[in-house]
């Protein structure tokens, strides 16, 4: 979602990656922000007039509201007029550093079935904003539990947000809802890559993944990739996997076994039996060729 700013946006997407938080102002002197949704979780107090676009559902509105973004979950925001606001992206494991996260990620307001925008009201707007401006005073302290007690803020948002009356999406009216459904898993599919990091396997590897991701049955997601696109949903994933192992075999120095991890493969010999049935040699051939 990129909010409207008179000033070159700042490219912020390094600093989130190092220290995992970033919150500001949003309309605020020191300019826009710039930074790639699929990377980090979102929470954001907007006033002023947008179109949301949020998964297959679509959201219009002239007044205050809380907008919650999960990096799995494509959306897109249409600033029409934006007067003021402020917004909080967050890594996964900046959140995860605490044992009460796992539960408020499973939130309805950051599942694509649930509700991730909601309507405030004057009162409603005044004590949210108040939590947001105690959020970028503690990110200037040097305060050694600073992260913390942002942690703390994080977790007040969303309980002040559940115990909120949910706003009414309002459904697109899609001409074809097979191409949208076919839309989401390539955008859910490709956001899942490149992968940089050994630590944090393949979260969706199924069609029966992304089927649940996207809150339909696998059946209905298998037909309309099918009818969209020619290929069939597992045709897609397992390009997609073959395409980043080449690239990690070729241009990392990463232990076969370490990729196989990353790729969400249970034992590296899957991982193996898997790439050579795909591309007729093994991993550990394709390295050898590519040196």
């Amino acid at each position: 979602m990129n909010e409207a700013e008179s000033t070159q946006p700042v490219d912020i997407s390094a600093e989130l990656k190092l220290k995992g938080i970033k919150i500001y102002a949003i309309g605020s002197s020191s300019g826009g922000h710039s930074y790639n949704p699929k990377d980090f979780y979102k929470i954001s107090l907007n006033t002023g007039t947008y179109t949301f676009h949020y998964a297959d559902r679509s959201y219009e509105t002239n007044e205050t509201i809380l907008f919650f973004g999960n990096p799995r979950i494509p959306y897109s925001c249409e600033v029409i007029a934006q007067t003021d606001g402020y917004a909080c992206l967050f890594t996964n494991d900046f959140l995860h550093l605490s044992e009460r996260s796992e539960s408020i990620l499973q939130s309805p307001l950051f599942k694509i079935g649930g509700t991730p925008i909601l309507q405030l009201n004057p009162d409603q707007k005044s004590a949210v904003a108040t939590i947001f401006q105690k959020m970028i005073a503690e990110q200037a302290t040097d305060y050694a539990f600073k992260e913390e007690l942002i942690r703390n803020y994080i977790h007040l948002l969303v309980h002040e947000a559940l115990k909120m009356q949910p706003s009414e999406m309002r459904p697109p009216e899609p001409k074809n809802a097979g191409r949208r459904i076919s839309a989401l898993f390539l955008e859910l599919l490709d956001r899942q890559f490149p992968i940089d990091s050994t630590t944090h396997p393949l979260e969706l590897k199924t069609a029966q993944d992304f089927a649940q991701q996207l809150s339909v049955h696998v059946n209905h997601l298998n037909s309309s990739v099918k009818e969209v696109t020619g290929k069939p949903t597992t045709v897609h994933i397992a390009d997609r996997l073959i395409s980043e192992a080449k690239a990690l075999l070729q241009q990392t120095d990463w232990s076969i076994a370490d990729i196989a991890y990353a790729l969400g493969f249970e034992y590296p010999t899957y991982f193996t039996n898997f790439f050579k049935k795909k591309t007729g040699q093994s991993p550990k051939s394709l390295r050898t060729t590519s040196l």
